[in-house]
């Protein structure tokens, strides 16, 4: 339990200390996390009535990163970046909506495919010290 609480705090202390492009990395990260578990849900035997609370709340966890992300965007400044940005966040959530609705695995190994090319190409722009989000992304911290 004690554990736990470390845990806990050295993940909050991570968030708040974490600069503008560490946090986008972050959310990358949790959704890719989300997807993963979801995949596990998906590979419990049908008979396991956890497998489809496991999907659908890992599902919709990985939804609720996708919108915080969309939610980051600024049109303004970003043009045709964001709008591309948005229209790819919506095709996440519609892929997610229907891979929770069908109970099929395909459309979420395709988002996790996608997302995990996202997640590199973020991590990589802070590995060359681009710590400024690309125009178009706002980030609150």
């Amino acid at each position: 339990m004690l554990a736990d609480g470390r845990v806990r705090t050295y993940r909050n202390n991570a968030v708040l200390t974490a600069s503008p492009g560490q946090l986008v990395l972050m959310l990358y990260d949790g959704a890719l996390k989300a997807l993963a578990l979801a995949r596990e849900g998906f590979a419990e035997p049908e008979t396991n009535f956890r497998r489809i609370a496991t999907i659908n709340q890992q599902l919709q966890k990985a939804q609720a990163i996708f919108s915080e992300l969309q939610g980051g965007l600024n049109h303004q400044a970003g043009g045709e970046f964001a709008r591309r940005m948005e229209s790819l966040y919506d095709y996440f959530n519609q892929r997610l909506f229907e891979a929770n609705l069908h109970k099929s695995e395909e459309p979420v190994i395709e988002v996790e495919r996608l997302a995990r090319e996202l997640r590199d190409a973020w991590s990589q722009m802070l590995v060359q010290g681009c710590e400024q989000p690309a125009e178009g992304l706002r980030v609150v911290a």
